[in-house]
């Protein structure tokens, strides 16, 4: 099964916005150059999540965007469906009809393949990943190196 880059990335974002949720709003630039994403791929990503009521924005100086929920409460798979992504192993999206008409010689264990998946990914919530030891570790160094930019950035103008 091959999660795309949408699901991907939009959990990526999510728990970056997590771990950054008791401080001021999370800015999308902040994001986009803490986990490599582009900005308006952000953008689109973070309407369908409020849309689903995951983030809420924030308008205006000092402005971004806010989880809607607690943390322990937001599931990968809630963030995966939130921008219309499913979770699916099968070549015929679930429809059985995979060899012409008919379902293929390993729907079955494609389909048990699936349900272990989104039994995993919803039952482990972003505030869980957060207090894994390595996801800390990793965000402060993504922090440091974007602090260390905007230190240069601010040194060269």
């Amino acid at each position: 099964m091959k999660l795309t880059t949408k699901g991907r990335y939009a959990v990526t974002a999510m728990l970056d916005l997590a771990l950054h949720n008791d401080q001021a709003p999370v800015n999308l630039a902040d994001i986009s150059a803490r986990q490599h994403i582009s900005l308006a791929y952000l953008e689109q990503l973070f309407g369908k999540l409020r849309k689903k009521g995951l983030v809420e924005s924030i308008r205006g100086p000092g402005g971004g965007y806010r989880l809607a929920l607690n943390a322990d409460d937001i599931t990968p798979a809630h963030v995966i469906y939130a921008v219309d992504e499913p979770i699916d192993a099968t070549l015929c999206g679930g429809q059985q009809n995979c060899a012409g008409d008919t379902r293929c010689l390993t729907h079955d264990l494609w389909m048990g393949l699936n349900l272990n998946i989104a039994e995993y990914l919803n039952g482990i919530s972003l505030g869980e990943l957060i207090r894994m030891n390595n996801v800390k570790q990793v965000a402060n160094k993504q922090d440091a190196i974007l602090i260390q930019r905007d230190i240069h950035m601010s040194a060269t103008i």
